[in-house]
């Protein structure tokens, strides 16, 4: 069997007018395409009296609620935050393990592997975490105010006050000022810890399989398929959680303030 290292970059398949179409863009239509059906059949099959499958979902949820509201500590942030945190959560585990189909990696487009994990693309993880990093400022915004919020960074009020207090107080201004700077870049820092250990994990599992494969096609990448479905769910636990934290934190009054 040919031996296929999965580069950086996806390949692209084909173009739909000057949009280049990749095979992770593929697996994420898949993906996409798989929550909106179940979303719908799940929706136009919920009753008064649930089934076996509405019990389990009900079941699931309630669980997941629980694990989150030790984040929150709120089970109204819990519900309000869901819908990004549980969305987040479900696609990055069924784009990790789309990954493990048969035919991934195999099934090529001219010399092009028509199916690759959508996470290995880093466009994909970057722009999941810019959501990530970004709804929690926009939550905060809208939560504690915008001035606030801004003070959890840099103190422009505080620091123009000291000016007229004297040596010490201007010292200290400036010292929060730099601490406020350094906060900052470390909010942009969020975006690459996010994307690039959700890509760095996906990829580097994507290339052992595929070495694995080329070597012994049948019985030895078993272990490894299932050790990946292990590291799909931890990856999606991981990015989620962060997220959640991101969103608890920016939502959360700075300690003192009443509200």
């Amino acid at each position: 069997m040919e031996l296929h290292i999965p580069t950086l970059a996806p390949e692209v398949l084909f173009h739909i007018g000057k949009l280049p179409v990749t095979n992770t863009i593929i697996n994420t239509w898949l993906a996409i395409v798989f929550f909106l059906i179940l979303g719908f059949i799940i929706r136009s099959n919920i009753k008064l009296k649930p089934g076996k499958t509405q019990n389990f979902l009900e079941y699931f949820l309630e669980k997941l609620f629980v694990y989150f509201d030790q984040v929150t500590g709120d089970r109204k942030k819990t519900m309000r935050f869901l819908p990004i945190t549980g969305s987040i959560f479900f696609f990055i585990l069924l784009s990790n393990w789309l990954g493990l189909l048969p035919g991934t990696g195999s099934i090529t487009v001219g010399e092009s592997p028509l199916l690759r994990p959508a996470n290995t693309d880093l466009n994909l993880t970057v722009a999941m975490a810019l959501v990530s990093v970004v709804s929690s400022h926009l939550f905060g915004l809208f939560t504690v105010g915008i001035f606030t919020h801004l003070n959890k960074f840099i103190q422009i009020g505080t620091f123009v006050k000291s000016l007229t207090k004297g040596p010490v107080a201007i010292f200290t201004a400036v010292v929060e000022l730099v601490v406020g700077v350094i906060e900052i870049i470390s909010e942009m820092a969020k975006v690459l810890s996010l994307s690039l250990r959700l890509f760095g994990n996906i990829f580097a599992g994507e290339v052992l399989i595929s070495v694995i494969s080329s070597i012994a096609a049948a019985l030895v990448p078993a272990p490894f398929m299932l050790l990946e479905l292990l590291v799909g769910l931890i990856q999606a636990s991981v990015f989620t959680m962060l997220t959640l934290v991101y969103l608890t934190v920016m939502t959360t009054k700075p300690h003192g303030q009443k509200h």
